[in-house]
């Protein structure tokens, strides 16, 4: 699915009133309607106070339209006009008056804060001020009331955007926003939806199609994908009945430690899981025996050193080598891990480690081979690329990192983000599950094993974060959040390939 720019959005509304020949009046009444009915939906008549705070745009508008629905269903809604400004726009002045025509009680003005209605916890809120339009900040009065709807602790419903915020901007104490039990957003969610500061604003999400024209959809290019099983559909490579274990790539993992022996076999089993043909694990000597034991479908050789990794030599061409989970940062390894990149340009997955030795070592940045995959947590992104401001300014601080040294970079987090040069592709599978220890070693198996099987790393890396979190979705109905480790998503990656297929009941 495309996310739109709101200028994007802008123009395809002027598009689609031209297009389809309707005024923009009538382009809100169905929008509007469209909310109306979800709402209706869950409500069912229920006689619950509901207040509805318009602003005097076009989201007031659409405010306006579900309050003037509401009533001709017989809710108890009481509408108010937050009176920022003294210009309308035209269809907030129609709608006005056509919610006059089904009600006794007027809209009533709030003016300043001495006209703030009192908000129950019981109450009802709609939240129609400002949606997508905002581009100043709110005045001083209208964020205190804001914070008094908020304050409030009622049901909040916004309309289209939580009001008082950006587009491109994190709320905060100087700029303040509502905070949202459920978003109602037109046609496409937008970018600050995903973004883990903009959660407590958001509350669930839901997306109407409110039939902008199709063919602009369609044509208009976006730098931003949301990724969702039709979108993963098309990434998938079926394979051929005369295949055999070569076709589908040799993997070199390396990485592992004394007590930390565990994290490369979890990716190896994720790797051979996903599909390659084969696996080597280099480990130190440690490790020798646990992942023979426990994943007897692997090769194993190992460093000379007992404990860490100090000397990585190996006589194999594979056709992929993913780097670092466990591997720790000593000396030893750093100079063995320096060794390895001057030496090989095979594709990378650079993981844990081997993205903090990166993040200490900045000149082996450039060793990297071209589209490199790294696959940070939180932590390991910030040593790498530095502190950031807030989530905008983190991508693109991870933008300028990608194109500089053309890298790949996966921002893991409750919705994932792969991130290369301009282009923003967001996973939306993925559980509170899946925060557990190992489950980024399984991510970087799965995606070093689809690299293997001849995908782009750019197609691997996406494709490998939506089957990772499908895993972790499909397993967490049966097992609960709680109940979901690591070893898991590994043993389980075949289901979520079997799911891509499946038909809806």
């Amino acid at each position: 699915m495309k996310i739109f720019d709101i200028e994007q959005l802008a123009k395809a509304d002027k598009v689609t009133i031209e297009k389809q020949k309707i005024s923009s009046t009538e382009l809100m009444e169905r929008a509007a309607t469209l909310v109306f009915n979800d709402i209706h939906s869950k409500l069912n008549g229920a006689q619950i106070p509901i207040k509805i705070f318009c602003g005097i745009g076009n989201n007031g508008g659409d405010g306006l339209v579900i309050g003037r629905l509401l009533l001709e269903h017989g809710y108890q809604v009481i509408a108010y006009v937050v009176n920022y400004s003294n210009k309308r726009s035209q269809d907030f002045l129609l709608n006005y008056d056509r919610i006059k025509e089904v009600s006794n009680n007027w809209p009533s003005a709030i003016k300043g804060e001495d006209d703030f209605p009192e908000i129950s916890e019981k109450d009802f809120i709609i939240d129609a001020i400002f949606g997508i339009g905002l581009n100043r900040p709110l005045e001083d009065w209208v964020g205190k009331l804001v914070q008094h709807i908020n304050r409030s602790k009622a049901f909040i419903v916004a309309i289209d955007m939580p009001s008082g915020m950006f587009a491109d901007k994190m709320p905060n104490e100087n700029r303040p926003a509502i905070k949202a039990n459920v978003t109602i957003t037109f046609q496409t969610p937008k970018l600050i939806f995903f973004l883990p500061q903009a959660a407590e604003y958001i509350g669930d999400m839901q997306v109407i199609d409110i039939g902008l024209d199709r063919e602009y959809l369609a044509k208009t290019a976006v730098n931003k994908q949301l990724i969702n099983k039709p979108e993963a559909q098309l990434l998938y490579k079926p394979r051929i009945n005369f295949a055999h274990k070569g076709d589908y790539g040799h993997v070199l993992i390396i990485g592992g430690s004394y007590g930390k022996i565990g994290s490369i076999s979890l990716t190896a089993k994720a790797t051979l899981k996903t599909g390659a043909g084969m696996v080597t694990i280099f480990s130190p000597k440690c490790g020798y025996q646990i992942l023979q034991s426990i994943l007897p479908e692997a090769m194993v050789i190992t460093d000379e050193n007992e404990e860490t990794l100090s000397n990585i030599e190996f006589d194999l061409s594979p056709d992929v080598i993913c780097f670092g989970m466990g591997a720790g940062t000593s000396k030893e390894t750093t100079a063995a891990f320096k060794d390895l990149l001057i030496n090989t340009k095979k594709p990378m997955v650079i993981d844990a480690d081997g993205i903090n030795i990166l993040s200490k070592e900045k000149e082996l940045i450039k060793e990297l081979p071209e589209n490199t995959v790294l696959t940070p947590h939180p932590g390991e992104l910030e040593r790498l690329i530095g502190k950031w401001e807030d989530d905008f300014d983190k991508l693109e601080k991870v933008k300028k990192f990608s194109k500089k040294h053309k890298l790949i970079v996966v921002i893991k987090g409750a919705h994932t983000i792969t991130v290369f040069k301009d282009d923003l592709y967001i996973n939306n599978t993925g559980n509170p599950g899946m925060a557990t220890a190992g489950s980024g070693d399984v991510l970087s198996g799965v995606i070093t094993s689809l690299i293997s099987q001849q995908y782009e790393p750019l197609i691997a890396a996406v494709f490998g974060v939506y089957l990772h979190g499908k895993t972790g979705d499909i397993l967490a109905e049966e097992m609960s959040y709680e109940g979901l480790i690591a070893g898991d998503i590994a043993d389980s990656i075949g289901r979520s390939f079997l799911d891509l297929f499946k038909k809806e009941m």
